[in-house]
C-alpha cells in the first residue's frame, strides 16, 4: 500500500514496513513509539493513520479517549502555515523528541505554541551493563530476587523462534487470565504472531521444562539502544521478572549501550517500580499545544545532556 501525501491520510499497513523502518530506525532520540512495530501494533488502540508531509516528513495521526493528536517522528514541516494547519486539524503534537524540541522551540513559540515536558510518557533508559550485572548496594534487593529464582528452580533459556512461539503465547494468555482489563494483550499477541515480519527478537525462560516468561523488543537509536516492548511472566515463580530482566540484558549484543523500558503512563506504582532499577536517564518527550499550560514551560537543554534520573508490559518489580 502506498503512503499518501498530505492532506490525505491512510491507516498504517504491514506493507509499509519496508518504506518506514529504515527511516525510523535512524532517528536519534530513541523515542519508543517511533518504530514501525510500535506504530503498527498499536494502530487499533490509537487509530493511527499516516501521511507524507512536504520534504518526506512523516505524519502520524491518532486518537486517544476521543481526542485527536499527531506525531511528527521526522520533524516539523518547513512551512509555518502547515504547522498551524496541523495544530488546527489534530489539536496537539505529542511524542516530540528532545532534539526536535531543542531545534524548534523558538520557532514554535513565535507561532504562539507552547512546548512542555510530557513526564508521564518519558521512556526509562537503563545502562545495559547495570541491568546485566546488578552490581552494588543499590541492586541488593534485585540480586536477592534473582538468586532466589536461580536457587529454587531448574530453568533454561531459549531465543524466541517459530518453534517456541506457542510457548510465549501460552505465557501471554496465562498472564491475561489474571487481569480484569485487556491492557496491551492484543498488541502483545500480534507481536508474537508477526515477530518475523516485524523483525522483533525475544527470549523465553522455562522452569522444569514449562514456559514461564518471555520478553520481546527491537533496536532503537541506530542500534545503540534496545527497547523492550513486552515482558510477561507466570509470576507464581518467585523472582521470575527480576531474573528475565537480568538474563536478557546479559545476552544482548555488545553494541547495545542502553535498554529502553518505555514509559509509566502516569501510573504511580509502575513509576516507583521502574525507578527501583535506577535509570541512567530518560528519553524525554514533549507536547506542543496552543493553550498556555499551568505548569513550567520547557526551556531547551543541550542535546545529549544528562537527563537526570519503558515497557508497556509488566512493572520491573
Amino acid at each position: 500500500m502506498v503512503i499518501p501525501r498530505y492532506p490525505d491520510i491512510a491507516p498504517i499497513d504491514l506493507s509499509m514496513r519496508d518504506c518506514l523502518h529504515p527511516r525510523l530506525s535512524m532517528l536519534p532520540d530513541g523515542v519508543s513509539e517511533f518504530t514501525f512495530a510500535g506504530l503498527y501494533l498499536f494502530r487499533r488502540t490509537y487509530r493511527y493513520h499516516i501521511s507524507w508531509l512536504p520534504g518526506d516528513k512523516l505524519l502520524v495521526a491518532g486518537e486517544k479517549e476521543g481526542k485527536s493528536f499527531c506525531m511528527l517522528p521526522c520533524g516539523f514541516p518547513d512551512e509555518d502555515s502547515l504547522v498551524r494547519e496541523l495544530m488546527d486539524r489534530f489539536g496537539f503534537v505529542k511524542g516530540l523528541g528532545e532534539s526536535q524540541a531543542d531545534t524548534n522551540w523558538i520557532r514554535l513559540e513565535r507561532l504562539g505554541l507552547t512546548v512542555q515536558e510530557d513526564r508521564d510518557n518519558f521512556d526509562y533508559l537503563y545502562l545495559k551493563s547495570d541491568l546485566a550485572e546488578l552490581s552494588g548496594r543499590k541492586y541488593h534487593k534485585k540480586r536477592n530476587h534473582v538468586n532466589a529464582f536461580i536457587n529454587n528452580y531448574q530453568f533454561d533459556e531459549r531465543p524466541l523462534t517459530t518453534a517456541n512461539r506457542d510457548d510465549a503465547l501460552m505465557i501471554l494468555d496465562h498472564w491475561q487470565s489474571r487481569r480484569e482489563d485487556r491492557s496491551d494483550y492484543a498488541a502483545a499477541r500480534e507481536a508474537l504472531v508477526l515477530f518475523e515480519q516485524l523483525n522483533l527478537s525475544g527470549y523465553v525462560v522455562y522452569v522444569d521444562g514449562d514456559a514461564a516468561a518471555y520478553t520481546q523488543g527491537e533496536p532503537l537509536m541506530k542500534g545503540r539502544s534496545f527497547v523492550v516492548h513486552f515482558e510477561k511472566a507466570i509470576d507464581d515463580y518467585r523472582g521470575i521478572y527480576q531474573f528475565i530482566n537480568k538474563a536478557f540484558a546479559s545476552i544482548l549484543p555488545r553494541h547495545y549501550i542502553w535498554i529502553n523500558r518505555e514509559q509509566d503512563l502516569g501510573d504511580e506504582g509502575l513509576r516507583q517500580s521502574k525507578m527501583t532499577y535506577r535509570p541512567s536517564g530518560f528519553v524525554k518527550k514533549y507536547r506542543v499545544t496552543a493553550a498556555i499550560p499551568q505548569v513550567q514551560e520547557y526551556h531547551p537543554t543541550p542535546v545529549g545532556a544528562a537527563a537526570g534520573e519503558g515497557s508497556s508490559g509488566d512493572p520491573l518489580h
